[in-house]
């Protein structure tokens, strides 16, 4: 009962019929967060494209300036020098088969999965498992590759992939509550200038259509497109 009473309150302090600028929309989420947890603050962006279409299909990845306040654990599927690499770079488990049987077995103790170009085909046994959790290396986002050190310092200080949905709908996390308000800001920038830069040639009409963002329990908070297009360098 209690907290139905905080969602009510939360959702009273928001407008819905209302259009915020980036800086008044992250102080609201911060304000209506109530969880006894750091909640997760979410950008959802409705994109002008048609994701049927393979040339409007939008994915990618970037990493946030500010990271996402939580320790990503990191799985590298590689052998000989590159495991050794991994390992070095701070990966959390390394390994081949080993780990393919393991997540057959219905383990899934990791967050990103990376894999250098020779061990895909290992990796493929599992395509079917890994895919619809969002986990399969792919080397459009740079998670199947041979710069094996690169791609675990990335993932542990804060890669965030995207790619749109059926119904043209992005959504990432880009940071906690407890971040100042400026370095939400700046990992939101971040990721809208990705989405910027991601933009199909073949896309037509107003290409941001909507923004909001959110905590993990709070109300969705509208942003205006124009004014967070603005900030985008």
């Amino acid at each position: 009962m209690a907290t139905g009473k905080k969602i009510i309150a939360a959702k009273a302090k928001v407008d819905r019929s209302v259009t915020y600028s980036l800086s008044e929309a992250i102080a609201l989420v911060k304000e209506a967060a109530f969880a006894k947890f750091d909640e997760t603050v979410d950008l959802t962006v409705r994109l002008g494209v048609d994701p049927r279409k393979a040339d409007q299909m939008v994915r990618g990845a970037v990493v946030l300036p500010n990271g996402l306040g939580k320790n990503v654990r990191v799985l590298v599927f590689a052998k000989g020098e590159k495991a050794q690499e991994a390992q070095k770079a701070g990966a959390d488990y390394v390994g081949g088969d080993d780990l393919v049987d393991k997540i057959k077995d219905g383990w899934f103790e990791f967050d990103t999965a990376i894999a250098t170009p020779d061990m895909m085909g290992t990796v493929g046994k599992i395509g079917r498992i890994l895919g619809p959790r969002g986990l399969m290396p792919n080397p459009k986002v740079g998670t199947v590759t041979f710069d094996v050190e690169r791609a675990v310092t990335e993932s542990k200080s804060g890669k965030v992939e995207y790619r749109v949905e059926k119904a043209g709908i992005i959504h990432a996390p880009v940071g906690k509550v407890s971040f100042d308000a400026d370095k939400l800001q700046e990992n939101i920038v971040a990721m809208m200038d990705a989405l910027m830069k991601a933009k199909p040639s073949t896309a037509k009409g107003t290409y941001l259509k909507k923004i909001s963002i959110s905590s993990t329990m709070g109300p969705g908070v509208q942003i205006d497109a124009s004014s967070a297009q603005a900030l985008v360098k």
